[in-house]
């Protein structure tokens, strides 16, 4: 039996989250069902396909539909609730593992060229977008950042770190958004990114150029390149297709979402 494209367990996460609906006086055809339109963006975020190929059978509108409540949903903020409500339950159950996290970024072309982007130095210029990402130390992702393929890694390291939202457990005591260490590749070898983690109370563990090896802290480091796997199974987020910087952030966060999802089925 195939898995269903919108199950019901991030259906119930989700349905609060959205806003309400806006009052139509002029009355007119009824908007998209929100489930419906929620199953058509899924859809072509797993298979990658362009919004006018959405089928008919499937009953989720029109690609154009969807596409909008996508952007309006991204500007209304339900990903990045979506992702934090996400995590805050992963934590309340204590599946969280803050003793080690890790930090590295992967880069993907972008073929028509939008905000985020730059040349990407390792695809011979060509424009791409860089995603950063730290995640703890069993991969469920905490924080990304998108910027363009041309930004060297070390100098987005605090920007990655401070997009990991606030966690509560519903008790007593301040919300946790940080790691007790951060382990990171000699790309953010360097005083200051040093200094920026001492700063928020994290112990950097990052390799040294030309005194470490490589394999040090490779068997800590090897979650985030999982992670990053994680993400390119999702079929539209391989290669950027979307001019809108909030039309790929929107679908990188929702894939965030689904991957700690994961996490929670796996260990809670």
């Amino acid at each position: 039996m195939a898995k269903p494209i919108l199950p019901d367990d991030l259906w119930q996460e989700i349905a609060p989250l959205f806003p309400a609906a806006k009052p139509r006086p002029q009355g007119g055809r009824p908007p998209l069902e929100n489930r419906a339109a929620l199953t058509g963006i899924l859809f072509v975020l797993r298979t990658g396909i362009p919004w006018e190929w959405l089928p008919v059978e499937m009953k989720c509108g029109s690609g154009m539909s969807c596409w909008r409540r996508l952007r309006d949903w991204q500007e209304a903020g339900v990903w990045a609730r979506l992702h934090q409500v996400l995590l805050k339950r992963l934590h309340t159950a204590g599946e969280i593992d803050w003793s080690r996290a890790s930090l590295d970024s992967a880069s993907v072309p972008a073929k028509k060229g939008a905000p985020a982007t730059g040349p990407n130095p390792t695809d011979r210029g060509k424009p791409g977008t860089k995603r950063h990402l730290v995640t703890d130390a069993r991969g469920t992702p905490l924080g990304l950042l998108l910027t363009g393929a041309n930004r060297h890694d070390s100098p987005q390291m605090a920007p990655t770190l401070d997009a990991i939202p606030p966690l509560g457990t519903g008790r007593r005591g301040r919300p946790r958004h940080r790691p007790d260490k951060l382990h990171a590749d000699k790309a953010y070898d360097g005083r200051i990114r040093r200094q920026e983690c001492r700063a928020r109370g994290i112990v950097p563990r990052i390799a040294r150029k030309g005194v470490e090896s490589r394999e040090k802290l490779g068997r800590h480091r090897w979650v985030v390149e999982r992670t990053h796997a994680w993400f390119n199974r999702f079929r539209r987020l391989p290669v950027r297709y979307e001019r809108r910087h909030h039309i790929y952030e929107a679908f990188t966060t929702l894939a965030a979402s689904l991957i700690t999802l994961n996490q929670i089925r796996r260990f809670c």
